[in-house]
């Protein structure tokens, strides 16, 4: 389970409307301070996504909870989104170039860009189809897992227990 934290910004029924706030990996490396990928992200400021969550906890407006997601759907959904499009595209492309050998078309390369972006915009509207599908399907959905105040208590409570047995 993908887990990341989450404030809720408005509650219909049982969904809740979450934002999260969008982060870079410039914190935990070791060239953060000489990155132009740091100095950009300080230029633009802090991004925030709203999210569509399933409201397990009963959370109200201004909670802050931890949503998760599990690693199979964002795994599979990752590649159905990137590598579809591209996959098709590439097979388009292909196809227009063996129609061009078997054709001998006077424009060679117009076949494979014809096809190439049909293949493409084919991946596209598939895209849209399964979005379509998979926004009714609870496993593609991120859930409430707990609230953030719990993990604050839990965290001291482990800390706490730590000390006790150095003592």
């Amino acid at each position: 389970m993908i887990e990341e934290g989450a404030r809720v910004v408005a509650v219909e029924g049982d969904i809740a409307w979450v934002e999260t706030r969008r982060q870079t990996a410039c914190g935990s490396c070791a060239a953060n301070k000489g990155c132009g990928t740091t100095v950009l992200a300080k230029v633009v400021g802090a991004k925030y996504s709203r999210l569509r969550v399933l409201n397990t906890l009963s959370a109200r407006t201004g909670d802050e909870v931890i949503i998760g997601i599990e690693e199979n759907a964002l795994l599979r959904g990752s590649v159905i989104m990137y590598a579809l499009p591209i996959l098709l595209m590439m097979v388009g492309a292909a196809l227009g170039e063996a129609l061009n050998r078997q054709w001998q078309l006077t424009t060679p390369d117009a076949a494979s860009i014809v096809a190439g972006l049909a293949g493409l915009l084919a991946g596209f509207a598939w895209i849209s189809r399964f979005a379509g599908k998979i926004s009714r399907d609870g496993r593609y959905q991120p859930v409430m897992l707990r609230r953030a105040d719990e993990v604050a208590v839990h965290a001291s409570l482990g800390l706490m227990n730590r000390k006790r047995e150095v003592l």
